[in-house]
C-alpha cells in the first residue's frame, strides 16, 4: 500500500502520530533536543483531551521559537542575502510543520496536518540529501513510484510508512515502536545537519 493510501485509511491517532513523527525527525533543524516532543507523544499515549494537547503543543512551540540549526530567518526562501539555500528552505519547512499542528487535534485537522507533514518531511530530506533524488517530486514517492530514490529520501519514506503501519496494526501499542522509528530518523538527520554545518563552516 502506498503512503498516500495509508494516510487515507489512518484513524485520528494514527494521523496525529504520523504528523508528530515527521516533525520529531526534523527537530534538529529547529535546534530542539531529543526530548522536546515527548509531552506530545505522551499525550497521544494517554489520549489527553483537546485542551491538554493544545497546552502541551503551545509549550513546545514556545521552546522551539528561536532560530533553527542553520540559522534561517522567518522569511520565504529567496528573501535576504543568505536565504534561498537548501538549508534555509529545510528549516522553513520544519517551522511550518510545527506552526500548522492543530491545537484542537480534530480529525479533519490532524488529517490535513499529517498529509502536509509527510510532504514537508520528504522534501526536507530531499533538500539535504547529498545525492540527487531522480524523481520529479515527492508526490510520486508518496504514491509508490520509487525508482531512482536517493538514500535519505528512501529512508524517510520507509519510516513514514512504518509508523502508519504500526499504528494501523497495533493501535495505541504501536506508539512506542513508532517513537523508536522516529528517534532513529532524528539521529540520521541530526548527523546530516552536523556534516553540512561543518562543511559550511
Amino acid at each position: 500500500m502506498s503512503l498516500v493510501e495509508l494516510i487515507g485509511q489512518a484513524d485520528e491517532r494514527g494521523l496525529a502520530a504520523s504528523g508528530l513523527a515527521c516533525l520529531d525527525r526534523c527537530v534538529p533543524l529547529l535546534g530542539g533536543d531529543d526530548e522536546i516532543l515527548r509531552p506530545l507523544w505522551a499525550g497521544l499515549a494517554d489520549d489527553v483531551g483537546a485542551a491538554e494537547w493544545g497546552e502541551r503543543l503551545e509549550q513546545v512551540r514556545g521552546k522551539l521559537g528561536g532560530d533553527g540549526e542553520f540559522g534561517a530567518d522567518d522569511g520565504e526562501p529567496g528573501e535576504g542575502s543568505d536565504s534561498g539555500s537548501a538549508e534555509d528552505e529545510a528549516v522553513l519547512l520544519a517551522r511550518r510543520m510545527l506552526a500548522a499542528a492543530p491545537v484542537d487535534r480534530s480529525a479533519a485537522g490532524v488529517r490535513a496536518w499529517a498529509d502536509a507533514c509527510s510532504v514537508a518531511a520528504l522534501q526536507i530530506h530531499r533538500l539535504l540529501d547529498p545525492l540527487k533524488d531522480a524523481g520529479d517530486s515527492v508526490d510520486a514517492r508518496r504514491e509508490g513510484r520509487t525508482e531512482g530514490m536517493s538514500p535519505l529520501v528512501a529512508a524517510e519514506l520507509r519510516r513514514q510508512i512504518t509508523v502508519l503501519e504500526l499504528l494501523a496494526g497495533h493501535g495505541p501499542a504501536g506508539l512506542r515502536p513508532a517513537l523508536e522509528v522516529s528517534t532513529e530518523g532524528r539521529r540520521v538527520l541530526r548527523a546530516v545537519v552536523s556534516r553540512r554545518s561543518r562543511r559550511r563552516g
